[in-house]
């Protein structure tokens, strides 16, 4: 028997169906979120207090490989990242993209808000232009806790040494 979660994955293709299915205000945010902290989930739950969906769009693994992060990353699968996220209560639905950036995602979802982290300028957030065109809007979460998944591996590397 499938987790009850796995009812929150979307591929793709079905994704602007099911995001109009989801309660407004639709809320629209993605990464790769490959080994899940505390300061993805803080900044996800922040997201879900901004709408009253929200819809969370995973690079895939190939996506993550030419993000540079390193020859080993993601360190999860596509499969086993979007099980993680879909199992928050603060997240109504997970997608992924193929592609560099989540651009076609997010026209396809038509958020009313599109999030990044605070280390995003506001006006360097991929599809902010066009949210803000069907008069969405565009928010960058501070984060709470400095964490990142590439310092946390260098910490685990370091102690194999």
């Amino acid at each position: 028997m499938r987790p009850s979660f796995e009812h929150k994955f979307c591929e793709p293709v079905a994704l602007a169906i099911r995001a109009r299915s989801l309660p407004s205000k639709l809320v629209f945010t993605n990464g790769v979120f490959d080994v899940l902290h505390r300061g993805h989930v803080s900044y996800l739950a922040e997201a879900s207090t901004l709408g009253a969906s929200l819809i969370v769009a995973l690079n895939s693994d190939a996506s993550v490989k030419r993000l540079g992060k390193g020859d080993d990353r993601p360190i999860n699968t596509l499969e086993d990242r979007m099980a993680v996220i879909a199992a928050l209560e603060c997240v109504s639905l997970v997608t992924w993209f193929e592609e560099d950036t989540p651009l076609q995602r997010i026209l396809e979802a038509r958020p009313e808000v599109l999030v990044k982290g605070g280390d995003w300028a506001l006006d360097k957030i991929i599809g902010g232009t066009e949210v803000r065109s069907w008069g969405g809007s565009v928010e960058a979460i501070n984060f709470q806790f400095e964490r990142s998944t590439t310092a946390t591996l260098a910490k685990i590397r370091a102690l194999q040494k």
